[in-house]
């Protein structure tokens, strides 16, 4: 084990961590192409709204996504869904997609920018602890954690930038910042931070919650392409916060079904 500061210590070792961080790499870049394809059927789905049925090729890339929202859910930690929200980031599940007043994003598309920006809000935070971390205020971090940490926010990244091709191949404007409600109370929680371990549980949140984001679009948006776009995605963000769990001590343990009672609201959208 590696010690932290503030009485925090990495339960497992550097070693087991680099190699869940490897097999996460892998797994990323086998959803990559699949993701990228799925959010091009989208987007020819929303500019295109009178075709009445999905092609063969959005079937098939749905069918395959639809095995990854398996794998999250088989890689869901029921340890992690009793935990209190400590930032206020989850919502009721029970709020379906809707156009707010004014907004720009409407139907399946506010699914897409609240995605767009629940993909920058996690960047952020990881950009945000790597710095912290560079600056000494976490005290010791071993390095396998900040490996962790930065493969984790290149992951986001990549959704982030297809969620917004989506958007601007629709017309609309790209998410470029974190316009989420919850935003400053996320910062905040990032600003208290002292150690590795208080960053990983505000960490676990944000993954908690836009893998069960994810797994609700898939039921809840109308396009087929903008299921199979959120069900490739899910996997990977199971497997942040399964290996989260693991950097806390909280060994993650198979559940036969992902809430989804962290899952973002569209509400949550300030655009």
């Amino acid at each position: 084990m590696s010690a932290g500061t503030g009485g925090w210590e990495l339960p497992i070792s550097e070693g087991e961590l680099s190699r869940l961080t490897r097999d996460l790499d892998e797994a990323h870049r086998e959803y990559l192409p699949l993701m990228h394809a799925a959010a091009t059927d989208l987007g020819e789905e929303l500019r295109d709204t009178r075709s009445a049925q999905p092609g063969l090729a959005s079937r098939r890339r749905f069918l395959l996504g639809a095995g990854g929202v398996a794998a999250a859910l088989t890689l869901a930690a029921c340890s992690s869904s009793g935990t209190k929200n400590a930032v206020g980031v989850g919502a009721s599940s029970s709020t379906s997609p809707s156009g707010s007043s004014g907004s720009v994003y409407t139907g399946d598309l506010q699914v897409v920018a609240l995605a767009t920006a629940l993909e920058n809000q996690a960047v952020g935070a990881y950009t945000a602890t790597l710095t912290a971390a560079k600056a000494g205020k976490l005290g010791t971090v071993p390095p396998a954690v900040g490996t962790f940490a930065t493969t984790a926010m290149a992951q986001h990244a990549d959704h982030a930038k297809a969620w917004n091709a989506v958007l601007t191949g629709a017309g609309k404007p790209a998410i470029t910042g974190v316009p989420l409600s919850n935003q400053p109370a996320t910062l905040k929680a990032l600003g208290a931070a002292s150690n590795v371990g208080d960053v990983a549980k505000l960490a676990l949140e944000l993954e908690n919650q836009a893998a069960q984001t994810y797994l609700f679009a898939a039921y809840n948006v109308s396009s087929a392409g903008g299921i199979a776009t959120a069900a490739s995605i899910a996997p990977v963000e199971a497997m942040h916060a399964a290996i989260l769990n693991f950097v806390l001590g909280q060994y993650p343990v198979p559940d036969d079904f992902l809430p989804v009672d962290k899952a973002a609201s569209p509400t949550l959208l300030t655009v």
